[in-house]
């Protein structure tokens, strides 16, 4: 579905991706990991043409990315950023909206297949009772579920999350996860950065591990999670354990003496 080669970008002076591969099957949940500042959500940027590239070439659907109107990329793709805010005063419903901005044109209205992609996304993220609240009064899981609303409602196969459980707590960590399991169990294409390793493990189908702005490793987290991946990738001793429960590796650091 999107195939990036020898992808090079640069802020500046710094190179922060340099001749990197990599290749997203329609299909899978890849979750991208690796200790801050290695480029993940550059790499996830790049991906969404939201980070202009230095070098190297990504195709989407066989076609270069370069060369897509704004709107047709955006019905290819959905690309949720980290930390998105809504102005104020708008509803859910509203917000979620405009998602559809890709299907329309200037002298379009507002038809049923946009009402019905919009109450299609509102209930598949389960807010739809909140369609008349405004965003602003919701809390963070609910808001963090309403921007996976809007990103559906753009009836995109391809789903490019930066961070989506990024401050929450522990449940609402969870319930977004647990509705990205769900979209992608429903055929949507999920690409995910995510910082938490042990919730990596247990949600990815397809890991990817980064450091300094490289693939080290890529297959899934049975394949390639091993005390020396995380050693070498994150600084840590740790013991990997399986997860009863997940059957996927589960990571113990290990402090002081326990090493």
């Amino acid at each position: 579905m999107i195939d990036a080669h020898g992808l090079t970008v640069s802020y500046g002076d710094r190179t922060v991706l340099s001749g990197l591969d990599l290749s997203i099957e329609p299909g899978g949940f890849t979750v991208i990991i690796g200790p801050n500042g290695c480029g993940k959500s550059t790499l996830l940027g790049a991906l969404a043409r939201a980070v202009p590239s230095a070098g190297g070439s990504i195709v989407l659907d066989g076609k270069q990315l370069a060369s897509y109107r704004a709107k047709e990329l955006a019905r290819h793709l959905g690309l949720l950023p980290q930390s998105p805010t809504a102005p104020d005063g708008i509803t859910v419903a509203e917000l979620v909206a405009r998602g559809r901005y890709p299907h329309r044109s200037l002298v379009s209205g507002w038809n049923e297949q946009d009402e019905a992609a919009v109450t299609t996304a509102l209930a598949r993220t389960g807010v739809t009772e909140l369609a008349d609240r405004f965003v602003d009064e919701l809390s963070g899981g609910q808001r963090q579920r309403v921007w996976i609303a809007l990103v559906l409602a753009q009836e995109t196969p391809l789903l490019l999350l930066d961070e989506p459980t990024s401050a929450l707590d522990l449940a609402h960590q969870i319930e977004v996860l647990r509705l990205c399991r769900t979209l992608n169990e429903q055929g949507s294409t999920i690409v995910a950065v995510l910082h938490d390793l042990n919730q990596a493990f247990r949600y990815a189908s397809d890991l990817v591990v980064m450091k300094d702005g490289r693939i080290v490793a890529r297959g899934t987290p049975g394949e390639v999670v091993t005390a020396e991946l995380v050693r070498d990738v994150f600084g840590i001793e740790a013991v990997i354990e399986t997860d009863s429960q997940a059957g996927s590796p589960l990571v113990t650091p290990l402090w002081g003496d326990e090493g």
